[in-house]
């Protein structure tokens, strides 16, 4: 691959990557597991320094293995098997989880809007994902040129929400210190689950260590886009929360699913209220619609090695489209399951909890290989190690160990879904050396 992409091209794709629904959305949660502003917001803090610190190191190993993405790493690290779950995590827990759960805030946020009866939310959330099913069905042309149009339009409503809020004359009083959680609420409680609910506004950083090796300079400009662009992400998200605390008082956001509707329509009036808001509708749409576009190809990319049952369907795109068809209708499947059975608040811990388990064995990964191959040329190195990396697995540990103990049967659920896995892996791998040795 050709080094061109600069510094500012980088810095877009981190910043294009991860704003997505989630910082509109996940005040209400945050707010009832703190239960206070100064830890809402230190949280949101918390999450950009962990992610900063997980985006650099597993850097190093992008820039290091000439590979193709998470699932190789671990492959290349660990086993073929390790890199299989994480595929299969993706396939059955990730991407279903956040296309079902950002469908879920759609329809929540598109009955509020026109007035329809809350009792539709679901079908709206259905129907957005069929909808976007057969866009993509009918090609991805179309749809990446819609994606691009939208990663800017979904900045305006951030945008606007925040200057707004900074010079409301009217703003409420809050508290930033001491950082304290709510009455009768655990501290630890309190900080764990509330940073375990904002890494979900995180996610997405992931994919811009793929860059590593088209990146002109990696050795500085991959490094400064990563902590720039979350930097920049982190103070965006401080901001909007501030507001969203600045105009709504705290009892009327805990467990408020329409706090960014609400607050609009406080700052903006009626009109303005519903523009922005629509704005923010736009902006859940084209995340759904990337995490389509991105998801369906995880079902297509382990047939393709063989590695799912009836791998020589799922392995096939269409012939006109480049479409992998069955590996959209899987997702999205399970996706619309995941609408029907759970919420908003229990998807994205999941999906957080599952993914944040492989992140951790990345970061760990760093050490594995300089120790295993120190003459592997790295043409980006984590700066300050071993403390990076160190920040970025005590963080992925705290969220992993902190789950298991407070959302017990949501951390089963999550760890038995990847682990579901195993048998589909041993079985084609005992199945595929059949097939080997009956060629032979």
């Amino acid at each position: 691959m050709n080094r061109q992409i600069s510094f500012f091209q980088a810095l877009a794709t981190v910043v294009g990557s991860v704003i997505g629904a989630g910082v509109f959305f996940k005040i209400g949660t945050i707010t009832a597991q703190t239960g206070s502003t100064s830890m809402t917001l230190f949280v949101w803090i918390l999450a950009g320094i962990v992610s900063i610190a997980s985006g650099l190191t597993v850097s190093e190993i992008a820039a290091s293995l000439k590979m193709n993405g998470a699932i190789k790493y671990l492959d290349y690290t660990y086993g073929r098997v390790f890199g299989f779950l994480f595929g299969w995590a993706q396939m059955i827990v990730y991407f279903p989880a956040q296309i079902g759960a950002l469908a879920s805030i759609f329809g929540v946020q598109f009955v509020s809007l026109f007035d329809i009866p809350a009792r539709y939310a679901n079908l709206v959330a259905i129907l957005l994902v069929l909808i976007l099913l057969g866009i993509n069905l009918i090609g991805t042309k179309f749809s990446s040129k819609m994606q691009s149009v939208i990663t800017v339009l979904k900045i305006i409503p951030i945008a606007v929400i925040i200057l707004w809020g900074l010079f409301n004359q009217n703003q409420i009083s809050i508290n930033l210190f001491p950082l304290t959680v709510g009455a009768g609420q655990n501290f630890a409680g309190g900080l764990s689950q509330g940073l375990l609910s904002a890494l979900f506004a995180f996610e997405g950083w992931i994919v811009v260590t793929n860059l590593a090796n088209e990146v002109k300079n990696p050795e500085k400009d991959l490094s400064r886009a990563i902590i720039a662009g979350l930097s920049i992400i982190t103070v965006i998200y401080v901001l909007i929360n501030y507001t969203f605390l600045t105009v709504l008082p705290l009892p009327d956001l805990v467990n408020n699913n329409n706090a960014a509707f609400e607050a609009s329509m406080k700052l903006f009036g009626q009109f303005g209220g519903k523009l922005v808001t629509i704005g923010i509708l736009i902006s859940v749409y084209g995340a759904v619609n990337a995490f389509m576009l991105t998801g369906m190809r995880t079902p297509y990319i382990l047939a393709q090695d063989n590695l799912l049952p009836y791998s020589n369907k799922i392995g096939k795109a269409n012939i006109h489209t480049g479409v992998p068809v069955i590996g959209a209708i899987i997702v999205d499947s399970i996706a619309i399951i995941m609408i029907l059975l759970g919420n908003f608040t229990v998807l994205t811990d999941m999906l957080v909890f599952v993914m944040w388990t492989f992140t951790t064995m990345l970061s760990i990964a760093v050490f594995i290989l300089r120790k295993r191959e120190p003459e592997l040329k790295r043409p980006f190195k984590v700066p300050w190690y071993p403390v990076i990396p160190l920040v970025s697995i005590v963080g992925g540990i705290f969220i992993i160990v902190s789950t298991i103990i407070n959302q017990f049967f949501l951390s089963l659920i999550g760890i038995g879904l990847t682990i579901f896995g195993l048998p589909i892996y041993y079985y084609k791998q005992k199945q595929n050396a059949k097939n080997h040795n009956l060629m032979n």
